[in-house]
């Protein structure tokens, strides 16, 4: 069943006054690597594998799409408005919090009373919660949803215009899928120290300017060690230089939807060390907290010697774009009937 077949809704994805503007995925092409606009990746992914479309405005939303996922961030009072709205209009509403690692939500609700009664009021509200992220499926039962159910983020693993890969035999060194400094939970310094002790040239994304060359360069990687790219890139650059590695390492511990993994996945690259939702999925004895330090060392060790596990396929039958659509048309269905 395509994504546009009758049988399959189109979601509407939307996130009150956000920055991304209005995106449709239903028309032909809009899907290509180099179409412009958003990649279909996070939350805009829900909506591409669905052909419906990303809004940053309810007024927006075409009369026929009757399912949406509304986005939820600080707003959370403007959020309940928008929602009343929507199901005055007669469609199915699921929230979602649009950042949710676990130090996001942390820094979401801290020293905010009043934002967690409106969080309640609004999981009470909505037909369910949709987590991007298995641990806060809870959380939003216990904020009174009436349901919440865990939708991974899909990636178009199954469409060929979206196979990043390279050939192994030109595939060279170790990736650090990280690039925060500041977030204490993604521990990017222990990440590039700790690859140090692969053997293997390494690659990092820079986006902090001087002051992240001036922290780079302290960890005094021999010459030709440590290779510097300033960011950000466009995605499909970004995943040109992804997979040109043999490996992507990280030890990030912030509990987020995946997007290192998924990533790393349209690059058919191995990915080792990142404890998020595509992580645990799609890599699982190469992440969690069994790759925590020393032995998240050893883990990439053995993937660079050759120990294979079957992750792409995994992927194809758990995250790809044809399986989540008739996940989230289940969801969405069950709430509407």
């Amino acid at each position: 069943m395509s994504a546009s077949s009758p049988e399959r809704l189109a979601l509407a994805v939307l996130n009150p006054g956000g920055r991304d503007p209005e995106q449709s995925f239903a028309a032909p092409g809009s899907l290509l690597p180099e179409a412009g606009g958003h990649p279909p990746i996070n939350y805009h992914a829900y909506a591409a594998c669905t052909g419906g479309g990303f809004y940053r405005d309810a007024a927006r939303i075409p009369r026929d799409q009757r399912a949406v996922l509304l986005l939820l961030r600080r707003d959370l009072k403007k959020a309940l408005r928008v929602l009343e709205g929507l199901r005055a209009e007669g469609k199915t509403v699921a929230v979602s919090l649009k950042e949710s690692g676990r130090h996001q939500v942390a820094a979401l609700f801290a020293g905010e009373p009043e934002r967690l009664r409106w969080f309640r009021e609004l999981c009470g509200r909505a037909d369910f919660a949709l987590a991007s992220t298995p641990e806060l499926v809870p959380f939003y039962r216990g904020a009174g949803a009436r349901r919440a159910c865990f939708v991974p983020t899909p990636y178009p693993v199954d469409r060929p215009e979206w196979d990043f890969s390279q050939p192994p035999e030109s595939r060279r060194g170790v990736f650090i899928g990280t690039r925060e400094f500041d977030v204490p939970s993604r521990n990017h310094l222990a990440a590039l120290l700790a690859a140090r002790e692969l053997g293997e040239p390494v690659t990092v994304i820079n986006r902090d300017g001087r002051c992240g060359r001036r922290m780079l360069e302290a960890l005094g990687y021999p010459a030709g060690g440590l290779r510097l790219v300033e960011g950000p890139l466009p995605y499909p650059e970004y995943l040109r230089l992804m997979g040109s590695h043999r490996l992507v390492f990280q030890l990030d511990r912030s509990g987020v939807p995946g997007q290192v993994a998924g990533d790393a996945l349209l690059c058919r690259v191995p990915c080792v060390g990142g404890d998020g939702a595509v992580d645990r999925l799609v890599y699982p004895p190469w992440s969690g907290s069994d790759a925590d330090g020393f032995h998240g060392v050893e883990t990439a060790r053995r993937v660079l010697d050759g120990e294979v596990f079957p992750f792409f396929e995994r992927a194809l039958e758990r995250i790809s774009f044809e399986v989540i659509a008739a996940s989230l048309t289940r969801a969405f269905r069950r709430s509407g009937d």
